[in-house]
């Protein structure tokens, strides 16, 4: 390869993280995000991939060999998911057809690929844990099965090689992101510090004492450039997680520590962030104001959301790595590491005081 990369969601957690290891290996990295930022040693693509048209054009001079798609656009109904997001993706692999220069092509999904998608997330009948990638899908309609598709069919018929890669929850900054479970619980610490409030786990008695894992978004990054490079890895699907598991009733209390806080006894009661924080915005504000934050919007920085989908789910979730290790993948990252490595960024980047 030529070692040049268009990375897709550039300005995103996992798409940050990507473009980071990129060019820090050398490589020439084009950025693409409809309203993109800056980012060092990045050359910025702005696209709005639902417009077919406006993609091709952007893409019109660009001559990547790999491609690492990070990035979806959430709809209200899982139809529209599945319409707009393999659209999505359709209309980049479309746009960047006529230069053909692309050899490797990596989508990022998640494990909503076994659990299906959030409208029957957790629900039904459903693998047992630690996922494994031959498991295959679910029985219902999911748009993580339609952006594969969007690819697998492009692969096809353009000749380059493909990869999926598919992590648990993952941890990483970026501003603005609707999947961020690190930022958001680094803002309700502050938030309960701040109020006096007690720093209560919000999820489900199933997550305080099951075990689980989760993905930092350097380790993330590090598999997506593994597998575009090694010609083994090419055509498969792939697991990504830290490599250690955890106890969330360990862990809550490790991320109290850190803010200086006394974790609250759980009772068992699911008690979702969503609600919790539901008139924090004017809080979050006077704090920003007064500690001289660089973000006060807290609907920016927090996605209580998706954390409460995650820490409500009603099983245990954990996945098998050992497909990408038989293949000689072995990069190992302590989840508590990452979440202090976060919070330090964070921190760093005046976003939490």
């Amino acid at each position: 390869m030529n070692k040049t990369a268009l990375v897709v969601g550039a300005s995103g957690i996992v798409g940050s993280a990507t473009a980071d290891l990129l060019t820090a290996d050398g490589w020439t990295v084009h950025g693409l995000a409809r309203r993109p930022v800056e980012q060092p040693d990045v050359r910025p693509v702005a696209a709005d991939l639902q417009d077919a048209a406006g993609t091709a054009d952007a893409l019109r001079d660009l001559t990547p060999d790999a491609v690492f798609i990070t990035t979806w656009a959430r709809q209200a109904t899982e139809a529209e998911n599945i319409r707009v997001n393999a659209a999505m993706v359709r209309n980049l692999l479309d746009g960047l057809r006529p230069a053909g220069s692309v050899r490797h092509v990596a989508l990022v999904t998640g494990l909503k690929h076994y659990l299906g998608p959030f409208e029957a997330y957790g629900k039904g009948t459903l693998p047992e844990t630690p996922f494994r990638e031959s498991q295959g899908r679910l029985d219902v309609a999911n748009f993580y099965y339609a952006q594969e598709d969007e690819v697998f069919a492009a692969a096809r018929r353009d000749g380059f090689a493909w990869s999926v890669h598919r992590p648990h929850t993952v941890i990483g900054k970026a501003v603005g992101n609707a999947m961020n479970m690190g930022t958001t619980l680094a803002v309700y610490a502050t938030l309960c510090r701040e109020t006096g409030r007690p720093f209560r786990f919000p999820g489900s008695a199933a997550q305080w004492n099951g075990l689980t894992d989760m993905t930092d978004a350097r380790q993330l990054a590090r598999q997506l450039l593994w597998a575009t490079t090694t010609p083994d890895a090419f055509n498969e699907a792939f697991n990504i997680v830290n490599g250690d598991v955890f106890r969330w009733k360990w862990m809550w209390a490790r991320i109290a520590e850190w803010f200086g806080l006394e974790p609250a006894p759980f009772d068992g009661t699911v008690l979702p962030l969503e609600e919790q924080m539901r008139d924090d915005a004017p809080v979050w504000r006077r704090i920003a104001e007064r500690e001289g934050l660089a973000e006060a919007d807290l609907d920016r920085l927090a996605s209580p959301w998706h954390t409460d989908a995650d820490l409500g789910r009603p099983i245990e979730v954990m996945t098998d790595m050992g497909k990408s290790r038989r293949l000689g993948f072995l990069d190992y990252q302590p989840t508590d590491d990452a979440f202090f490595d976060l919070f330090e960024r964070l921190r760093a980047d005046r976003l939490i005081p």
